[in-house]
């Protein structure tokens, strides 16, 4: 069956955010896949001050530049990261352990989702338009925080850390999305929070989109995406509002 292909909006609406490409309109698509901490699930700031408390805890002074690099990353970059930062000694599957802990404790109850989340997930359901989700977040918390959020069963597909060889910022899981939908990638728009997200979805060959939430893009990461905005509410008219 050929894919359905959404026409964007011919002037898209980006809420007080410069875009890369200012005038430029979205092209068609025919799938749309989020990344999810930070992009769907507002759990980036819940997670900071976890990791805050957690490296005090354990002897260690996180800062803003140690953090702001490991939004987004993998669990082996994270641990590669932290290592290289405070040295050898620093106790990372203790640390890893304490922080998931401390997380499943804090969604336990419910699991906040980003503005906009709804809207464009039932814009896209009503418009036959699949929608996947990529994440570098191992796939019992992906999981059970899209289901938690109440949202799981608006995706088509959800590929986690589990279900690659590869994980962002290499483009394999956004390729293996796009492929789990059956649509090619330049077919599809990604949508993204971090530097290692946007990385990994332009290197993939899809319209790329950043959302920032904890961490503002760099010209290099402007430079990748074809629009920068200010939330999914945006994306959605931009999207949609002349369609």
């Amino acid at each position: 069956m050929k894919p359905r292909v959404a026409a964007a909006a011919k002037s898209p609406y980006i809420g007080g955010m410069p875009t890369t490409l200012p005038t430029a309109p979205l092209k068609p698509f025919s799938a749309i896949v989020f990344d999810m901490d930070g992009t769907l699930l507002d759990t980036e700031m819940v997670f900071k001050e976890i990791v805050w408390d957690v490296s005090a805890d354990l002897g260690f002074e996180m800062t803003d530049l140690i953090h702001h690099a490991m939004v987004g990353s993998s669990h082996e970059t994270t641990n590669k990261l932290l290592v290289e930062a405070y040295g050898v000694s620093f106790p990372y599957t203790i640390f890893d352990e304490k922080c998931r802990t401390l997380m499943r404790e804090r969604m336990e109850d419910v699991v906040p989702v980003k503005p906009g989340v709804h809207e464009l997930l039932a814009e896209l359901k009503a418009r036959r338009i699949p929608a996947a989700v990529a994440t570098s977040s191992r796939a019992p918390h992906a999981l059970g925080h899209l289901g938690g959020a109440g949202i799981l069963s608006m995706f088509e597909a959800v590929v986690t850390r589990d279900d690659v060889i590869n994980p962002k910022p290499h483009p394999e899981p956004y390729l293996m999305a796009a492929r789990r939908l059956g649509i090619e990638p330049e077919l599809c728009i990604a949508v993204e929070d971090s530097h290692t997200g946007v990385r990994a979805a332009h290197a993939a060959g899809l319209q790329t989109i950043m959302v920032p939430d904890l961490v503002r893009p760099s010209d290099e990461i402007r430079a990748l995406c074809i629009a920068v905005m200010d939330s999914l509410h945006d994306l959605r008219h931009a999207a949609f509002a002349a369609a």
